[in-house]
């Protein structure tokens, strides 16, 4: 009997498991690599030359490449990736409070509704008082922002 028995394929179901292990493998390798090339592609701090260099060894001998960027220069990928979020978080907000001065709202709404958020997240305040004190802020009738005065008309009387 000079017969070889793979173990895997003796049983279909540890073969269709091996196929799924290798699979999954296969994409959590490109995941990595995408996620490299982007990280390469974000950092300002590397040259041209550096970026070029990564890219390279990237391609050209992957396995050695990937495992070579995340030892060198693993560490600060989170980093980088939390500072950009961070960065279109606020300009995100910024966009959200030109938008909202530009539609004819009120510049403090903005702000206001900010706060409110960050009260109810803390805890101070219940989702019944938050919605309650939103639609204040949205309608117009919440507190002014400090600064403006209240909108009133005067009529002279003669």
């Amino acid at each position: 009997m000079d017969t070889t028995t793979y173990l895997a394929y003796d049983f279909p179901l540890l073969g269709a498991l091996w196929t799924m292990f290798v699979f999954f493998l296969w994409v959590m390798w490109f995941a990595l690599l995408f996620r490299i090339v982007l990280d390469v592609f974000r950092d300002d701090t590397l040259s041209g030359w550096a970026k070029a260099g990564w890219l390279v060894l990237c391609t050209f001998v992957p396995f050695l490449g990937v495992f070579a960027y995340v030892m060198v220069r693993g560490k600060d990928m989170g980093r980088r990736e939390r500072a950009q979020a961070r960065a279109q978080q606020e300009e995100l907000g910024e966009y959200l409070r030109a938008a909202a001065v530009a539609s004819g709202g009120r510049a403090g709404s903005v702000d206001e509704l900010e706060r409110l958020s960050e009260i109810r997240a803390n805890g101070d305040i219940t989702d019944e008082e938050f919605s309650r004190a939103k639609e204040l802020v949205l309608s117009g009738h919440g507190p002014t922002p400090p600064g403006s005065a209240p909108h009133t008309s005067h009529t002279s009387g003669a």
